[in-house]
Protein backbone atom coordinates (compact mmCIF):
# COMPACT_ATOMS: atom_id res chain seq x y z
CA UNK A 1 0.00 0.00 0.00
CA UNK A 2 1.58 3.07 -0.70
CA UNK A 3 2.69 5.60 2.26
CA UNK A 4 0.68 8.71 3.33
CA UNK A 5 2.63 11.61 3.81
CA UNK A 6 4.21 12.59 7.08
CA UNK A 7 3.95 15.73 8.98
CA UNK A 8 7.52 16.51 8.62
CA UNK A 9 7.34 15.84 4.92
CA UNK A 10 7.12 19.56 4.60
CA UNK A 11 9.83 20.14 6.49
CA UNK A 12 12.01 17.73 5.12
CA UNK A 13 11.40 19.06 1.36
CA UNK A 14 12.47 22.66 2.37
CA UNK A 15 15.90 20.70 3.72
CA UNK A 16 16.73 20.59 -0.29
CA UNK A 17 16.45 24.61 -0.44
CA UNK A 18 14.34 27.79 -0.49
CA UNK A 19 13.11 29.05 -3.59
CA UNK A 20 14.54 31.87 -4.58
CA UNK A 21 11.74 34.32 -6.63
CA UNK A 22 15.15 36.78 -7.54
CA UNK A 23 16.65 33.64 -9.08
CA UNK A 24 16.57 33.36 -13.02
CA UNK A 25 15.16 29.94 -12.93
CA UNK A 26 11.42 29.81 -12.96
CA UNK A 27 10.12 28.79 -9.66
CA UNK A 28 7.96 26.25 -10.99
CA UNK A 29 12.04 24.40 -12.02
CA UNK A 30 13.40 25.41 -8.63
CA UNK A 31 10.62 23.35 -6.85
CA UNK A 32 10.76 20.70 -9.39
CA UNK A 33 14.44 20.54 -9.01
CA UNK A 34 13.66 20.37 -4.89
CA UNK A 35 11.17 17.31 -5.24
CA UNK A 36 13.89 15.89 -7.73
CA UNK A 37 16.79 15.85 -5.79
CA UNK A 38 14.34 14.39 -2.30
CA UNK A 39 13.44 11.93 -4.65
CA UNK A 40 17.28 11.17 -5.07
CA UNK A 41 18.05 11.41 -1.63
CA UNK A 42 15.39 9.28 -0.50
CA UNK A 43 13.43 11.52 1.28
CA UNK A 44 10.94 10.56 -1.04
CA UNK A 45 10.77 6.87 -1.59
CA UNK A 46 8.91 4.48 -4.09
CA UNK A 47 5.23 4.81 -3.42
CA UNK A 48 5.59 7.52 -1.01
CA UNK A 49 2.42 10.43 -1.42
CA UNK A 50 2.74 13.71 -1.81
CA UNK A 51 0.97 16.16 -0.06
CA UNK A 52 -1.79 17.67 -1.84
CA UNK A 53 -1.08 20.46 -4.41
CA UNK A 54 -2.40 23.39 -1.60
CA UNK A 55 0.17 22.34 0.96
CA UNK A 56 3.23 22.26 -1.33
CA UNK A 57 1.80 25.95 -2.54
CA UNK A 58 1.82 26.76 1.18
CA UNK A 59 5.13 25.04 1.76
CA UNK A 60 6.90 26.89 -1.06
CA UNK A 61 4.30 30.08 -0.99
CA UNK A 62 4.04 29.40 -4.67
CA UNK A 63 0.52 29.24 -6.43
CA UNK A 64 -0.84 26.00 -7.10
CA UNK A 65 -0.35 26.41 -10.96
CA UNK A 66 3.26 26.29 -10.58
CA UNK A 67 2.89 23.58 -7.98
CA UNK A 68 0.83 21.84 -11.10
CA UNK A 69 3.42 23.00 -13.65
CA UNK A 70 6.14 21.57 -11.30
CA UNK A 71 4.45 18.10 -10.73
CA UNK A 72 3.45 17.96 -14.49
CA UNK A 73 7.27 17.32 -15.73
CA UNK A 74 8.17 14.57 -12.87
CA UNK A 75 5.31 12.92 -14.28
CA UNK A 76 6.46 13.14 -17.59
CA UNK A 77 9.72 12.23 -16.66
CA UNK A 78 8.58 9.24 -14.72
CA UNK A 79 9.51 10.12 -11.02
CA UNK A 80 6.08 10.47 -10.13
CA UNK A 81 2.74 8.92 -10.75
CA UNK A 82 -0.53 10.96 -10.92
CA UNK A 83 -3.45 8.54 -9.45
CA UNK A 84 -7.23 10.07 -10.27
CA UNK A 85 -9.09 11.06 -6.63
CA UNK A 86 -5.46 9.70 -4.96
CA UNK A 87 -2.86 12.57 -5.91
CA UNK A 88 0.67 12.06 -6.39
CA UNK A 89 2.84 9.47 -5.52
CA UNK A 90 6.72 8.42 -6.11
CA UNK A 91 6.48 5.89 -9.03
CA UNK A 92 8.36 2.10 -7.79
CA UNK A 93 8.46 1.67 -11.33
CA UNK A 94 11.68 2.09 -13.15
CA UNK A 95 11.18 5.20 -16.56
CA UNK A 96 14.11 4.69 -18.55
CA UNK A 97 14.51 7.79 -20.67
CA UNK A 98 15.19 6.46 -24.37
CA UNK A 99 16.57 9.04 -25.60
CA UNK A 100 19.31 10.09 -22.75
CA UNK A 101 22.42 8.08 -23.40
CA UNK A 102 22.99 7.23 -19.40
CA UNK A 103 24.09 3.68 -17.65
CA UNK A 104 21.92 1.47 -15.12
CA UNK A 105 23.86 2.92 -12.29
CA UNK A 106 22.70 6.49 -13.44
CA UNK A 107 19.67 6.11 -13.92
CA UNK A 108 19.11 4.24 -10.84
CA UNK A 109 20.93 7.21 -8.72
CA UNK A 110 18.61 9.71 -10.57
CA UNK A 111 15.80 7.86 -8.90
CA UNK A 112 17.01 7.22 -5.47
CA UNK A 113 17.73 3.64 -6.04
CA UNK A 114 20.96 1.85 -5.09
CA UNK A 115 22.66 -0.15 -8.19
CA UNK A 116 24.53 -2.88 -8.03
CA UNK A 117 25.13 -6.32 -9.98
CA UNK A 118 26.15 -9.78 -9.44
CA UNK A 119 27.94 -11.45 -11.95
CA UNK A 120 27.26 -13.90 -14.31
CA UNK A 121 30.49 -13.79 -15.98
CA UNK A 122 33.38 -11.71 -16.66
CA UNK A 123 35.71 -12.87 -19.74
CA UNK A 124 38.21 -12.19 -22.49
CA UNK A 125 38.36 -13.27 -26.07
CA UNK A 126 37.67 -12.25 -29.21
CA UNK A 127 34.33 -11.23 -31.34
CA UNK A 128 32.00 -13.63 -32.39
CA UNK A 129 30.86 -12.89 -36.11
CA UNK A 130 27.55 -11.50 -34.80
CA UNK A 131 29.83 -8.94 -32.59
CA UNK A 132 32.71 -8.31 -35.20
CA UNK A 133 29.49 -7.35 -37.65
CA UNK A 134 27.92 -5.11 -35.27
CA UNK A 135 31.04 -3.36 -33.69
CA UNK A 136 32.70 -3.41 -37.32
CA UNK A 137 35.74 -5.29 -35.43
CA UNK A 138 38.06 -7.66 -37.86
CA UNK A 139 37.73 -11.69 -36.59
CA UNK A 140 39.83 -12.32 -33.99
CA UNK A 141 39.73 -8.61 -32.83
CA UNK A 142 39.83 -8.97 -28.56
CA UNK A 143 36.98 -8.05 -26.51
CA UNK A 144 35.59 -8.38 -22.84
CA UNK A 145 32.55 -9.74 -22.17
CA UNK A 146 30.61 -8.56 -18.83
CA UNK A 147 27.34 -10.50 -17.99
CA UNK A 148 25.50 -9.51 -15.13
CA UNK A 149 22.14 -9.21 -13.32
CA UNK A 150 21.52 -5.65 -12.57
CA UNK A 151 19.66 -4.73 -9.10
CA UNK A 152 17.75 -1.42 -8.06
CA UNK A 153 18.26 -2.00 -4.25
CA UNK A 154 17.20 -5.53 -3.63
CA UNK A 155 15.13 -5.99 -6.41
CA UNK A 156 16.42 -7.65 -10.09
CA UNK A 157 15.64 -5.55 -12.81
CA UNK A 158 17.69 -6.73 -15.68
CA UNK A 159 20.07 -9.00 -17.10
CA UNK A 160 22.95 -7.38 -19.14
CA UNK A 161 25.16 -8.75 -21.98
CA UNK A 162 27.80 -6.81 -22.81
CA UNK A 163 30.82 -6.54 -25.10
CA UNK A 164 33.32 -4.12 -25.47
CA UNK A 165 36.22 -3.79 -27.70
CA UNK A 166 39.18 -4.60 -25.38
CA UNK A 167 41.59 -1.53 -25.83
CA UNK A 168 38.79 0.93 -24.32
CA UNK A 169 39.96 -0.48 -20.80
CA UNK A 170 42.60 -1.10 -19.11
CA UNK A 171 42.30 -4.79 -17.88
CA UNK A 172 39.09 -6.75 -17.82
CA UNK A 173 39.16 -5.96 -13.65
CA UNK A 174 38.59 -2.02 -14.42
CA UNK A 175 34.76 -2.81 -14.26
CA UNK A 176 33.57 -2.93 -11.01
CA UNK A 177 29.94 -1.23 -11.04
CA UNK A 178 29.00 1.16 -13.94
CA UNK A 179 30.53 -0.35 -17.22
CA UNK A 180 30.06 3.15 -18.31
CA UNK A 181 32.03 5.03 -15.48
CA UNK A 182 34.67 2.26 -16.45
CA UNK A 183 34.82 3.62 -19.87
CA UNK A 184 34.51 7.33 -18.59
CA UNK A 185 37.76 6.73 -16.17
CA UNK A 186 39.78 5.56 -19.50
CA UNK A 187 38.03 8.22 -21.78
CA UNK A 188 35.98 5.45 -24.00
CA UNK A 189 32.44 6.28 -22.89
CA UNK A 190 30.74 6.47 -25.43
CA UNK A 191 28.61 9.65 -26.75
CA UNK A 192 25.91 8.66 -28.87
CA UNK A 193 24.24 4.86 -29.55
CA UNK A 194 22.13 3.33 -31.79
CA UNK A 195 19.48 1.28 -29.50
CA UNK A 196 16.51 -1.45 -30.43
CA UNK A 197 13.78 -2.06 -27.74
CA UNK A 198 11.93 -4.56 -28.44
CA UNK A 199 9.14 -6.79 -26.95
CA UNK A 200 9.97 -10.82 -25.60
CA UNK A 201 8.51 -13.25 -23.16
CA UNK A 202 11.48 -14.04 -20.86
CA UNK A 203 12.70 -17.89 -20.94
CA UNK A 204 12.71 -20.14 -18.04
CA UNK A 205 16.32 -19.26 -17.16
CA UNK A 206 16.17 -15.58 -17.67
CA UNK A 207 12.57 -15.54 -15.36
CA UNK A 208 14.61 -17.40 -12.70
CA UNK A 209 17.42 -15.20 -12.87
CA UNK A 210 14.87 -12.45 -12.68
CA UNK A 211 12.56 -14.00 -10.26
CA UNK A 212 10.02 -13.79 -12.79
CA UNK A 213 7.78 -16.41 -14.39
CA UNK A 214 8.93 -18.77 -17.45
CA UNK A 215 7.01 -16.75 -20.64
CA UNK A 216 6.62 -13.23 -18.42
CA UNK A 217 6.78 -10.41 -20.64
CA UNK A 218 10.17 -8.80 -21.02
CA UNK A 219 11.94 -5.92 -22.94
CA UNK A 220 15.17 -6.76 -24.74
CA UNK A 221 17.35 -3.31 -25.75
CA UNK A 222 20.41 -3.69 -28.17
CA UNK A 223 22.36 -0.98 -27.70
CA UNK A 224 25.81 0.06 -29.94
CA UNK A 225 27.42 2.52 -28.18
CA UNK A 226 29.81 4.74 -30.29
CA UNK A 227 33.23 7.16 -29.61
CA UNK A 228 33.07 10.76 -31.03
CA UNK A 229 35.01 9.86 -33.91
CA UNK A 230 32.52 7.12 -34.57
CA UNK A 231 34.12 3.81 -33.59
CA UNK A 232 32.01 1.74 -32.30
CA UNK A 233 33.26 0.52 -28.65
CA UNK A 234 30.43 -1.25 -26.84
CA UNK A 235 27.25 -3.69 -27.93
CA UNK A 236 25.06 -4.98 -25.09
CA UNK A 237 21.48 -6.75 -24.78
CA UNK A 238 19.52 -6.62 -21.83
CA UNK A 239 16.82 -7.93 -20.68
CA UNK A 240 14.40 -6.21 -18.78
CA UNK A 241 11.58 -7.16 -16.52
CA UNK A 242 8.05 -5.53 -18.36
CA UNK A 243 6.45 -5.54 -15.29
CA UNK A 244 8.71 -2.83 -13.25
CA UNK A 245 10.37 -1.06 -16.01
CA UNK A 246 9.05 1.27 -18.56
CA UNK A 247 11.36 2.81 -21.58
CA UNK A 248 9.71 7.07 -22.55
CA UNK A 249 10.87 9.56 -25.21
CA UNK A 250 10.17 12.67 -26.00
CA UNK A 251 9.04 13.55 -29.75
CA UNK A 252 8.24 16.68 -30.85
CA UNK A 253 7.19 17.49 -34.69
CA UNK A 254 9.14 19.14 -37.21
CA UNK A 255 8.24 22.81 -38.44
Amino acid sequence: MPNTPSTSLGSLLKTVGPLDERSSLPLYQQLQRALRRAIENRLLAPEDALPAERILAAEFNVSRITVRKALDGLVADGLLVRKQGSGNFVSARVHKNFSMLTSFSEDMRARGRSARSAWLKRAAGTVTPEEALALRLSPGTPVYRFNRIRYADDAPMALEYATVVASALHSLDAVDGSLYEALEHARQRPVRALQRLRAVLLTADQAKLLKARPGDAGLLVERLGSLRDGRAIEFSQSYYRGDVYDFVAELSATT
